[in-house]
């Protein structure tokens, strides 16, 4: 037990639970969206089956760390294919299971979040009056699976490339997904009230599928400028909903 004593081991756990908690932000907004689309007492459920398979996820793939490690090896090489020899470009040309894995995963994201933003610029009442019908609790929950197994393996390959030691990395899933189920009601409750925010929302989401696209292809995006113009983008909004609403009382002070 002398990893308890060892202040290393603590931060390590902090630094990667906070890691793990901003990473999976994504995950909650993605979960958030879709279950809004199913029946009021079903939503909740819905949430809490997707935030428990991402940790069932994360955890297995935690016992699988060498399969995982395995995933950033080329399996393709579409230069030796090509006959191409630049080794500027070389990189770019080949394909691990990670990148294809993200490559999908990314262009279902923007997909997903093009198709909703359509909706509502475009105000398809009876389209949306007839997906409504449509979207059942499994195609739900199916989705938020597919999403998830994109998100889970980005989140335990940044695991993998923080610690060593496998109960750190599992501790700080578990804690993080936790925090996550706590919080995911309130971050729901509160993308579906304003429909501003949940424009906003599908925005990042489609953001966060170019970057998973362009990662596929080894163009890393440092994920702290994209999470900077998130959280300046909310605060924005904030703003100016906390001005509407001042509005409003100077209108009707009962409001």
């Amino acid at each position: 037990m002398e990893w308890i004593s060892d202040p290393q081991i603590w931060i390590s756990f902090l630094t990667l639970t906070v890691l793990e908690i901003v990473l999976g932000i994504d995950n909650i907004v993605f979960i958030s969206i879709q279950s809004s689309k199913l029946p009021p007492e079903q939503q909740k459920r819905a949430r809490q089956i997707g935030l428990l398979l991402a940790l069932v996820m994360r955890v297995g793939l935690l016992f699988s760390i060498k399969w995982i490690m395995g995933l950033t090896e080329p399996f393709l090489h579409l230069g030796d294919t090509f006959g191409i020899e630049n080794p500027s470009w070389y990189r770019y040309l080949t394909l691990s299971g990670r990148d294809l894995i993200l490559f999908v995963g990314g262009l279902f994201l923007i997909y997903k979040a093009t198709t909703e933003i359509h909706h509502k610029v475009e105000g398809h009442v009876d389209a949306a009056i007839a997906n409504k019908k449509v979207v059942t609790f499994s195609s739900v929950i199916l989705q938020i699976i597919i999403l998830d197994l994109v998100f889970s393996l980005d989140s335990v390959i940044t695991a993998v490339g923080m610690v060593d030691q496998i109960g750190v990395m599992i501790a700080a899933v578990i804690v993080a997904v936790g925090i996550m189920l706590l919080s995911a009601e309130s971050i729901s409750r509160f993308v579906n009230e304003y429909p501003s925010v949940k424009m906003l929302a599908l925005a990042f989401l489609l953001l966060i599928g170019v970057s998973l696209t362009a990662e596929a292809f080894d163009q890393h995006i440092p994920k702290g400028y994209i999470y900077f113009a998130m959280a300046f983008s909310v605060l924005v909004e904030f703003l100016n909903i906390r001005s509407e609403k001042k509005a409003l009382q100077k209108i009707n002070p009962k409001l």
